[in-house]
This record gives C-alpha cells, structure tokens and sequence, in this order.
C-alpha cells in the first residue's frame, strides 16, 4: 500500500483526559508525500501522531493488515454490493459526506459533465505513476509563517535561534539528499526577501542590525552549498539561478560587505580570482549576499583530476612523472586542487553538507598540499626580495582577500571537515552538562588515508596547520563596519575551536613547524618581517600562540608575540611608494589613518597581548626588559599603557606572598610613560593615575620615590608634584609603610622640600602654600618659601591666594608675616558700594582685627588701604565698631608697650575711617535712591537709621546727619511718599 491509516491515543495526564486522533499518511517510493492528523498541528516537522504510527508501521510491519488499493476491492463488487457500500459509506459519515456524495451524483447522472469525459476514477490508496515528483511531505504554508513570525521579532525572544535552527534543517536535509532542502531554503529566503525592515533600512541608509545581518550570510552560505550539489539536475539550476538573479535585482537585496552603498563596497575577489584588482571603487560591481551562489552556478565538477581526487584515497602521480613541474601534482606525488582557495573550500563545503564526508577530506587535504607548496614557493620568492624589502621596511605585497572573515569562511569550513573526522563519540555525548553548556569535543589522531603520505600526519594535526595558515595569512583589512567586524569574529570563533584541541606532541610539533614558517613568511605571512600598513592586526592570533607554545618553546614564543606586537597603521602615514587603496581614506576630512572602525578593539587585543606577556615574564628580568621596549615602542594611548601599568602592579602584589620586584619595576616605568604622555594633555584620569604612580613607586621602595621627587619637573605639573605627590610621599602612611630609618626620612623630605621651592618658585599662585606646609619643619627652607611669596605678592598671586597664606602664617605664630601679607592682599581688592555680601568680607574683618590685635601703628598702617579698597558703607561701619569696642595691641607682641586705652574716632587712624565711612553712607543713598521702588522704601528707612549711628560717632555727627536728611527731601521731593516715611522717622 501507498496509504497508511490508524489511531493514537494519547493518555491521561493529571490535567488532561485520555486523546485518541485519526492519522493517515501517503507515502510513495520510501518517502512520506502526504500526512492529516485530527490534532490539527500545524509545524514545519511532523506532530508526534504521525511519528508514532511511521514508527509502528517500521518496528511492527506485521501488525499493521496489507491490503490491496480501494479501486482493487471495489473492482471485485457486484452492482448490489456496490449500492450497499455507498449507503453505508454515507450512513457512517453523512454530516460530512453527504453534500459531496450528492453533487457527485449530479455529475454522474449528466452525461456532459466534466467527469463524465475522464477515463477511470481517482484512487488515493493506489500511490503515485513512476513519472510523478516524489518528495518528502514539507507543510509549505508553515513553514512561510514561521519564519514571518521569526523575522517580525527582529532577533528577539530567541528568535534568532529559531531561524538559526530552521538553518540547521537545511543542511541536515541536504546531508540526507532530501529535495526539500532547497525547496525549504527557496521558501525562508522569499521570506527574508518581503521582510518590510529592508526598505526601510535602505531608505536611511542604516546599516543591517547585527543579528539579522549574520542570518543574511547563513543564507547566502547555505545557497552557494545547495548550488554547488555534486549531483543535481541542470535545469534544478537554472531554476535556481533564475531565483537568485531575481532576489539578486531586487534593491533592497542586501549587499555582500552589510552596507546599503553609504559606505563603499567591499574589496573583495569574485569567486573566480580576477587578474586585475579594480582600483576604482565606484566602478565595482555591485555585490549582494547571493552574488557568490550565482556565481557558483558557472562552477561544475565534470573535470577529471577533481574527479580522481575525490573518488579515491590512492589517487597519485606516476612515479616518472615527478621530476618536473606539475599543476596536478607535488613532489611527492601528491594530487593538488590548484582552484581559487575560497571557491575550493566552498567546494569542500558542498561536499560534507551533501552527505559526501570522505569526498570532502579528500579534497580538503589536496588543498592543504596545495597551500604548502604555495607556502614553500612564497618563501623562495622572499629569500630573493628579503634584502630590497628590509631596506623599504613596508611592503606592497598582501592578499586583498583575506580567508579570515570570508563570507564563504574557508578555513573554518577546512579546519570543521578534518576534526569531524577525529571526533570521538562518546556514549553519552549528547549529553549536556549541568551548567547547561555542551561538553567541548574529544578529538583523536586518525591517520591520513593515502598512498603515500607520511605516516604521522593526521587529520587533526592537518586542522591544526590549516587553521594556523589561515589565521596567519597577511591581508589588507577589509572596508566597511561589517567586514571589520566580521574580521574579529570569524577570528575568536577560530580560535575558540582551537582551543578545544589538547596539544599533544604530534599538535606541538606542527604548532612549532607551522610559526617558524609564519615568522620566516616574508610579506605572505601576517607575523613576516615586513608587512603592509594596512594589514589586519595578528595580536589576538599571536595571544593564541603564545599561550600555545609558551610550555613548549617559551623562546619561539616570545619571538613570535614579540613580533606581533606591531600595529603600522597607527605608526606612520602611508609611505609614497605604498599602493594604498585610494577609497580607504575617503572621508570629509583627510585623515591620517584609513577608516578603521574595529580600532578601539584592535588596540585593546594588542594590549591584551602585552598583559599576557608581562603575567608570563614575571620574575624574568631580560624577558620583562624586551617586552617593555615593545610595549614603549608599539602602544600609542596613553590608557591602555596606563592599564598595562595596574595589570602588571596586580600581578607583582599578590595578596598572599611577597611582591616581585621585577614586575613592579616594570609597572613603574610603564607608570612613568604614561605620566609623561599626559602631562601636557588633558585627561580626565589625570589625578588617578598620578595617584596610583605614587602608590606604585611606594611599593617599589625608598629610591623609587627620591627619583619621582627629583625628576618631577618631566612627570606633573607643579600642583600635582605638590598636592598630590610630595604630600602622599611625606605622610605618616608612607613613613609607616616602608618603615625607614632617620637618614632616609631625612634625604625624602629635603627631595620633597626642594621640589616644594621649586615648584612655588614656578607656579606660586597654586603652590606657595604647599610649599610652605612642606618646608615647616626646616627654618632655612621655610624662610626661603616665604620670600618667594613676598616676591610674587605684588604681580603673580591674587588677594584670595594671599589671605589664605596669611591666614595659615598666623595660625603658625607669624602674626607680623600674617599683617604683611594681609596689608599685601588688600592693595589687591576692591569692594564696591553694592558687595555686602561679598566672600573676601570676613578677609577684611580678619586683617582688620589681626592689625588691631597687633597694636596702633599696624591699624594705622592697614586703614588707609582698607578705605581705599573698600567703599561699602556696612563693611566699613562693622570695622569702625570693632576697632572702637576693645584696645589695639592686646596680641602681646614681646618688646611692644601697650596703654591699654580705648581709641578715639576724633583722632587718627579712626578718624579717617569714620569720614570714608559716612562718605560711604552719602554715596550709597544716592546710589540707592536712583533707582528704588516703593516695596524697598521699608529697608531703605532701615539703612539710613544705621547711618545715623555712624554719624553721631562724630563730634558734629547729629548736625552732618540733619543736614544730609534736609538735601535728601530737597533733591528727591518728588518721591512724596518715601519723604513722608523719612520725616516721620527723622523729622
């Protein structure tokens, strides 16, 4: 039979009753072509029903009754029983049938109706004629709105899993040689094409969101497999090209490089390797994601040698053939695939995803033999040019297409094609661990199967050495945000692979082969002498290796990080004999640098490197020296160095044993470069870093510190050398921490108190007070400070800057240095009529009762600077009322006799402060007057009766104040209502 039909039942649970659903399947030539369930699922795989009865139907065929198709059994019927079948037919379902069964009739009974012109009757039990398409059963319509579904989500809910998984199928149906692999592609990428996100993406000429822009190259990826089927039909195709040119054409077809042409496009070889590299960007062909699957539709695989290479393990040359050159094969008789090294691993793709895994390793290891010998001549052609480089030191000579971050990802899908072949399935493999994670693979050596290879080889250490060529292979960093980025990410999931392989001493031998070469390389290898400016970076490659090779030859690692430290493009600008891409630096601005975007990351992989370096080194005084000079040499920001610094400091001070010196040393100096980088710029870090090398150089000792105070002039500025520095270095916690004797507390704080000089001799505005603080306990220094700040006094230093100094003179003892300095910063200030809430007031008040305090001549001195510097009647009258409330000269200075009387404000030095300070009241008034409104007439009233106080300080105080009241209400007589307010006040 071609029509299976049952019942399952699905059982009880807590929550639900017992289920039974009606199941039928069609099936023709081993494949299911048709399925209806009475659960009415709807889901792009089979409801468990139809599993369960397929199952049944394969363990028990003997339980399931074959019979002969319906049209057989009815053939042997005669007209009765034929009658009596239709009626109960119709009987059992007549809700259903009825309504068909009578316009049947109607048909029949007509003798020209359309079913009376066919020949026989239908039979769906009868399966299909051998001409008939056979494919497995695909729910089309589900498929379509799954994947509209996903696409709405934009990569959210998991739905960037759901369409990878979808991705998945494919290739599990290709593996399987199931023809619905490409009629299901056909159906998500029409629905990738009518996502509504691509035109609007176009219309702003925003770039493709991550996330979907990684499901876009899937897509393409998995087209150019389905294209390059060893085995498929040429009009299946045509068919197919047809649809790619279509989608292709379409303007919101996104591009190959993730850019909607506001960048330019991608620098990048079709699949057929063009002779000529266009130079002019503009004139490039446009290049969407399906433009390599329509290219893969020209390639075949009708040609000979790649027939032999991949129908047999024992495919080799003739033994008298090998004297000469050969296309085909290597010196050791070895097949090669001389093919565009992108389209062959593609090829190799093709092959494992179509369910051909020998064939794949077959060609793999002829491409591998191939890329050796195109390794070993690149070297000979190096050895030539090795003298005429070195003078250059830049090279013209990379790879324009880089296999790292290739849309066809050729040297993952080499390196995948070998290690399946090594894996070791474990029972349980499917299994996945507690924390959730699959468990990494286990990978063993299986030997390569040739005629005549080297018996040592194995696939996996083939993995090993094509990756290690690939990643290793100098190229010119691509154009655009997305090929950068790509660069990175292909890279790390490389490596991420790599790191799944346990080196044993057959991986380690082909790691140190495989680096030796890489460094010998020349212009061909990313870790060569001489590369490109423009070459991709190899440090999180190097990272890799050095790691890698460190237990096993620390020398060769060393050289190769070492190495790859560089990062030309940030070194110099482009050499005049450099063929550069001119379109690299177009942008508004002419810029130094190409336009770069990964450059943040790519400069924190190369200091990822260094860390690495430096953790290892530790202890090793050369190694630390060399991979210093590197980092000096190579890093050009100041907060990686600056980092490199801490990660170095960490590492020297573990919590839990004694610091290593040699590690701190570095971190020191490392500190050191970084303070002189900034020192000149602003950075917002400033103050911690400056912080940190004073806690750095405490950690490294006593000599440390002498050498920052001595040579601070080239690291801070002289704030910073002084607030921050001198001070951190002459406090209690330092002292304490490195426990030192007398004589070296001695020479830190004479290192400290000469830099004090200095730098208050540099900056005395900011530093004069640290550097009196410094100096307090040496008397020549001190006295020294204070002359500096006498001298400055006059031209460099603002009043604010000097009371503070007088102020802090006073609190130690000066009080005369504290008047001189007072006296100083008053000659200084001007307080306006209007300031009464000036911040310099208490300054004043402060110098005024420190010069009272001092004796008469002092405030003798200080009032006629006060009167010219302060013309603010209330500030002035407060300094009269104190001065008049106690006797000058209670400070006590030795040698000074004092009367002990109140003074006069009839005499001098009073007198004139009395004067300035009634003028003070009369100009304010005015000044008040001119522009007052009557909510203010209530405070005014109040002003001018503290004015009378004043005034009736003098001996014809009352009679100046009756006639100051007597020329107000004459000159402001038109102000009717606040003269009224004055005479009821003042008559």
């Amino acid at each position: 039979g071609f029509h299976l039909s049952g019942t399952v039942t699905e059982p009880a649970t807590a929550t639900e009753p017992e289920v039974t659903y009606k199941v039928a399947i069609s099936f023709d030539r081993c494949k299911i072509t048709s399925v209806t369930c009475g659960c009415g699922n709807k889901d792009i795989f089979y409801c468990a029903h139809v599993v369960a009865l397929s199952l049944y139907r394969i363990r028990k065929p003997d339980q399931v009754k074959l019979r002969l198709p319906i049209s057989e059994t009815l053939f042997q019927m005669n007209r009765d029983q034929l009658q009596k079948f239709v009626q109960y037919l119709i009987t059992a379902h007549h809700t259903e049938v009825l309504p068909t069964a009578q316009k049947l009739a109607d048909e029949i009974l007509s003798s020209n109706s359309e079913i009376n012109q066919v020949h026989g009757a239908p039979d769906p039990t009868a399966g299909a004629s051998i001409d008939d398409e056979n494919c497995w059963h695909l729910d089309e319509e589900q498929v379509r709105e799954q994947v509209k579904l996903f696409l709405s989500q934009g990569g959210y809910y998991g739905s960037g899993k759901q369409l990878n998984s979808m991705f998945a199928k494919v290739r599990e149906m290709l593996r399987m040689r199931d023809s619905n692999g490409a009629r299901m592609l056909t159906l998500i990428t029409e629905q990738f094409m009518a996502d509504p996100r691509l035109s609007l993406w176009r219309q702003q000429g925003t770039g493709i969101t991550e996330k979907c822009r990684q499901l876009w190259d899937e897509l393409g990826a998995l087209w150019v497999c389905v294209v390059l089927n060893p085995h498929c039909k040429l009009e299946e195709k045509s068919c197919w090209l047809r649809q790619l040119r279509k989608w292709g054409e379409m303007d919101v077809c996104p591009l190959e490089d993730g850019n909607y042409g506001n960048e330019l496009p991608n620098i990048t070889n079709a699949l057929t390797q063009s002779s000529s590299h266009s130079q002019d960007s503009l004139a490039r062909p446009r290049r969407t994601v399906f433009t390599r699957a329509i290219e893969g539709c020209d390639l075949h695989w009708q040609d000979s040698h790649l027939q032999r290479i991949i129908s047999s393990d024992f495919y080799v040359s003739p033994s008298y053939q090998r004297e000469g050159e050969s296309l085909l094969f290597n010196a050791q008789g070895q097949p090669l695939w001389l093919e565009h090294v992108p389209t062959a691993c593609a090829r190799v793709d093709a092959l494992r995803s179509h369910g051909y895994p020998r064939e794949a390793l077959r060609l793999t290891v002829a491409i591998i033999n191939t890329l050796r010998l195109q390794q070993q001549r690149q070297l000979e052609i190096y050895k030539h040019q090795k003298k005429e480089l070195l003078q250059r030191g830049a090279t013209t000579i990379t790879n324009l297409e880089g296999w790292v971050g290739h849309p066809l990802n050729p040297i993952g899908c080499l390196f995948l094609t070998l290690t399946e072949a090594c894996r070791l399935e474990e029972e349980n493999c499917l299994e996945i661990s507690d924390t959730g994670d699959s468990k990494p693979p286990v990978y063993q050596h299986v030997p390569v199967a040739t005629g005549s290879q080297d018996s040592t080889e194995s696939y996996l250490s083939l993995a090993l050495e094509v990756a290690l060529m690939g990643m290793g292979q100098q190229r010119v960093m691509p154009e655009g945000l997305y090929a950068q980025d790509k660069v990175c990410r292909n890279e790390e999931q490389i490596i991420a692979r790599l790191q799944d392989l346990e080196l044993d001493p057959v991986l380690v031998q082909t790691l140190r082969k495989q680096c030796i070469l890489l460094l010998e390389g020349g212009p061909f290898s990313g870790l060569g002498e001489v590369i490109h400016r423009e070459s991709v970076p190899m440090h999180t490659f190097a990272k890799y290796l050095f790691s890698a090779l460190l237990p096993h030859d620390a020398d060769l690692a060393y050289k190769l990080a070492l190495r790859a430290m560089r990062l030309p493009v940030l070194e110099t600008t482009a050499p005049s004999g450099d063929v550069t891409h001119p379109h690299h630096l177009v942008s508004v601005v002419p810029s130094r640098y190409p336009r770069w975007f990964t450059l943040g990351h790519l400069e924190s992989q190369q200091c990822e490197l260094a860390s690495t370096m430096l953790t290892a080194a530790k202890g090793d005084m050369l190694r630390l020296r060399t991979v210093l000079e590197a980092i000096q040499k190579n890093i050009h920001s100041s907060s990686l160095i600056f980092k490199l610094a801490q990660d170095a400091f960490k590492i020297a001070t573990p919590a839990d044993s004694n610091s290593d010196t040699t590690l701190l040393n570095v971190a020191l100096e490392l500190g050191l470069q970084v303070m002189r980088m900034t020192l000149s710029t602003l950075n917002w870090r400033r103050r911690e870093m400056v912080r940190w090398l004073v806690t750095c150089a405490t950690e490294v000792g006593v000599r440390a510190l002498v050498s920052i105070l001595q040579s601070w002039y080239s690291l801070f500025t002289p704030t910073e050398a002084t607030s921050i520095v001198a001070a951190t270095v002459m406090s209690h916690n330092t002292i304490l921490r490195l426990s030192l004797d007398y004589p070296q507390r001695e020479e830190l704080a004479s290192c400290a108190r000469t830099l004090a000089l200095q730098c208050a001799m540099k900056d005395p505005q900011n530093c004069a007070l640290s550097a009196l603080t410094l100096c307090e306990k040496d008397h020549i220094a001190f006295e020294t400070a204070y002359q500096i700040v006498i001298d400055a006094a006059s031209t460099g230093m603002t009043y604010t800057q000097l009371f503070t100094i007088a102020r802090y003179m006073e609190h130690r003892g000066y009080p005369l240095r504290a008047f001189k300095l007072a006296s100083l910063a008053m000659t200084h200030l001007n307080l306006a009529y209007n300031q009464d809430t000036h911040p310099a007031i208490n300054d004043v008040l402060w110098a005024c009762a420190l010069s009272h305090s001092l004796g008469k001549n002092e405030l003798a001195a200080i009032i006629p600077l006060v009167v010219k510097s302060v013309h603010c009647a209330t500030v002035l009258s407060d300094i009269l009322r104190r001065c008049t409330m106690t006797a000058p000269g209670l400070a006590g200075i030795p040698g000074r006799r004092n009367s002990g009387k109140l003074m006069s404000t009839d005499k001098a030095p009073l007198r004139q402060l009395l004067d300035a300070t009634i003028s003070a009241y009369i100009n304010t008034t005015h000044s008040r007057l001119t522009h007052i409104s009557p909510r203010h007439y209530g405070e005014f009233i109040e002003f001018l009766s503290k004015a009378r106080e004043t005034f009736l300080l003098a001996q014809d105080g009352h009679i100046q104040f009756a006639q100051f009241i007597d020329n107000l209400k004459q000159i402001y007589k038109g102000k009717k209502k606040l003269m009224l307010l004055v005479r009821e006040r003042f008559g």
